[in-house]
């Protein structure tokens, strides 16, 4: 029963730790670029888009296609910031809680 008692314990202390996170994730704004800069995409740590800046020089009528691809590029590069970003938060999260083994996180 002592195990059962110390396993409640972690479990309220890494649910507090994953409020915690889930707070800092929400401020946290993560950019992505494409075009050596040229587009850059930001992200909150939830993937929430927050802005987007586009050089000058890219707003051209004829050029809209290479555009739209330096936009889908830079967002996918702050998903990936963002994922990886989640991932070590997480990780420090759950630190000092040991887990089953095979169990990963984030889900």
């Amino acid at each position: 029963m002592k195990n059962l008692g110390n396993m409640l314990k972690q479990a309220q202390a890494m649910q507090g730790k994953m409020q915690e996170l889930q707070a800092k994730l929400a401020e946290a704004e993560i950019t992505g670029s494409a075009g050596a800069g040229m587009v850059n995409v930001t992200l909150n740590g939830k993937g929430e888009l927050k802005g987007i800046r586009i050089d000058k020089s890219l707003a051209d009528p004829e050029e809209v296609e290479v555009l739209e691809d330096l936009i889908l590029a830079a967002h996918a590069d702050a998903k990936a910031k963002v994922e990886a970003h989640v991932a070590e938060g997480t990780r420090e999260a759950m630190s000092g809680i040991p887990l089953p083994p095979g169990f990963k996180l984030p889900f």
